[in-house]
Order: structure tokens, then sequence, then C-alpha cells
């Protein structure tokens, strides 16, 4: 069976068919509301956008785009999606310390989720905030300037 967007996403991408002449364009909102739909970006999730936008946009299209760009999840997450930044400037503020915490304190290692689904925890490029590293992102929330200890409660404080 494919892929069905809600009829909420549908509508958006509708309006943003309208407000884009170049199809393009509609690419990667449009991933991204597949994305906030199930999670992730699979094969028949991008064959459902190619098709909703239409011609001239591809299926190859839209598979470069989603491949080329790592804030796009190819398989399922966690319910909390813990990015950490790989980037030389933010591994000198210790986030190579944070992410070895991370590992040990969740059981898993990098790329891996936890056996509840609760957690992903995944090394990416730079998020940004380089001046107030050591961070994480978490789903779409940014927390700067840890410790363990405040990485801990972080955690802790997530249901």
């Amino acid at each position: 069976m494919s892929y069905q967007f809600s009829s909420e996403s549908v509508s958006r991408l509708n309006k943003l068919l309208e407000m884009f002449p170049d199809k393009r364009s509609v690419i990667l909102p449009g991933l991204y509301l597949l994305q906030k739909e199930q999670g992730f970006v699979d094969r028949e999730g991008m064959e459902a956008l190619a098709e909703k936008i239409g011609s001239p946009i591809s299926l190859a299209q839209i598979y470069g785009v989603a491949t080329f760009y790592t804030l796009y999840n190819k398989k399922p997450v966690g319910k909390y999606h813990i990015q950490i930044c790989g980037t030389s400037s933010c591994y000198m503020r210790g986030n190579d310390k944070l992410e070895k915490h991370l590992c040990s304190r969740l059981g898993v290692e990098l790329g891996e989720t936890t056996p509840d689904k609760k957690f992903t925890l995944e090394e990416v490029e730079c998020l940004g905030a380089c001046g107030y590293a050591p961070m994480v992102q978490i789903n779409d929330a940014y927390y700067e300037n840890l410790t363990f200890e405040k990485m801990d409660e972080i955690l802790r404080g997530l249901t």
C-alpha cells in the first residue's frame, strides 16, 4: 500500500504549490511534512510526494534532496531524537565527552535507538551553536552549555 498524506498535509502541500511557481521549491517543505507525519522519510512517502507535486518533479529528484540533507531521517527514530554536533569546534568544547556519556547512559551506540524506542542518538554536522557547546538538539529543541549533570536532568524530564 502506498503512503497517503493526511488531509491537513495535502492542504498545506496545495498551498505550497500555489505559492511557488517553481515546483522544486516544494520538495524541502514537502519532505518536512512527510517526516512530521510519520517520523521519517521513506521511499513510499517520497513516491507520494513526487505524485502530489507532479511533473516535472521526479522521485529521483526528491530522493536526491532527502539523502543530501541530514535533517531527514531515513529510518524510524525514537520518540526523542538526540542529535550531537560532530564538528571540530564543538569537539574542542567537549561534545566528544558528552557523546560518550550519552552512549553510556542510554546503553546505545551512535546511530542506534534504545530497545524501548524512546531515544535515538546520532552525531550530525553543525547545528549552528558553536559558541554554546557542548550542546545537543532533541527533536526541535536546543540544549546548550551542557554538563553531564544538566544532560542527565534533561533526560529525566523526557517522558
